[in-house]
């Protein structure tokens, strides 16, 4: 059986066109390099390299091992590289969804923060508002933002609850009059999230009180921002997370409708393909991103 050794050595020399090149190169004595192609030329019954006066070349059975052993010595060195990258928490390649609000608002300060604190670790991010799978999409992490997960296929970490809200417009209410119980509610006016295009279904509680209301189908969308301009635009109440609304709550552009109900609060979730242990890089943007959003409560960072 031959090993890669021998190869690696071979192909020093080969490519150097020197024995004394091939030994710097590989932290070998001469010595060592001219007895480890003797004993791989032994091992093939063959002659690999004649010397010559100015240089070391392939004989023809040189070249043809060579030119057999190289790609896969290659695809070895790669392999073995990538896996060194895998096992080390400070470097290689990060692969993130997320969804577009939260990414934009939140993610350049995440990103900026953990590329400064790990400079070796390279992050590729895909933003969209559809929950992908992450198995399916060869993703190594997806940030979500969503009620509590019933994906028994992945593995997850909450990192907080993220308030959310009916808002609208003040310039609704000077044509249409001001909503005082879900009851008052006009359906045509209720702007749906969703990815499926179907309606949404608000959950609004006061106290021991609780009224289910289906909102409309005439504006649906899985893009919070485009509902959010909609809202500013005085074109309907939508539900929404503070990150979004909160500049707008605070200039007065939007007003909370139904202030005195709430709607359940969705969860920040890091979602992970089933590993049987996370990743070092996946594990130390988990932390930092977590570290992250306990240092700014509710994402207050964004408003």
């Amino acid at each position: 059986m031959i090993e890669l050794k021998p190869i690696r050595v071979l192909r020093a020399v080969s490519d150097l066109k020197s024995f004394t090149h091939a030994a710097r190169e590989l932290g070998l004595a001469p010595a060592s390099v001219t007895r480890i192609i003797s004993q791989l030329e032994q091992d093939l019954g063959a002659q690999l390299l004649v010397r010559t006066t100015r240089q070391v070349a392939l004989t023809s059975a040189g070249a043809m091992v060579l030119a057999r052993y190289r790609p896969l010595l290659e695809g070895f060195e790669e392999v073995t590289e990538d896996l060194q990258r895998a096992i080390r928490p400070d470097q290689g390649q990060l692969r993130l969804t997320a969804p577009v609000s939260l990414g934009v608002a939140l993610l350049p300060q995440v990103v900026a923060g953990f590329r400064l604190a790990f400079p070796n670790i390279s992050v590729e991010i895909n933003f969209t508002d559809t929950l992908l799978d992450v198995i399916e999409e060869n993703c190594d992490l997806a940030i979500r933002v969503s009620g509590p997960p019933t994906d028994k296929s992945t593995i997850w970490r909450k990192l907080c609850e993220v308030p959310r809200r009916c808002v609208a417009a003040p310039s609704l209410f000077e044509r249409v009059p001001t909503p005082l119980h879900p009851d008052d509610l006009n359906r045509d006016l209720l702007m749906s999230y969703s990815a499926q295009g179907a309606a949404e279904l608000w959950d609004l509680r006061q106290s021991d009180k609780k009224r289910a209301v289906r909102a409309g189908t005439k504006v649906i969308s899985n893009n919070g921002d485009f509902l959010y301009a909609l809202a500013l635009a005085g074109e309907g109440i939508c539900v929404l997370p503070d990150f979004i609304t909160s500049a707008g709550l605070s200039s007065g552009r939007v007003v909370e409708v139904l202030p005195g109900w709430s709607i359940p609060w969705l969860w920040l979730t890091l979602f992970y393909p089933p590993y049987e242990q996370l990743p070092p890089v996946v594990s130390t943007f988990a932390d930092y991103f977590e570290q992250f959003v306990n240092d700014h409560p509710n994402l207050d960072i964004v408003s």
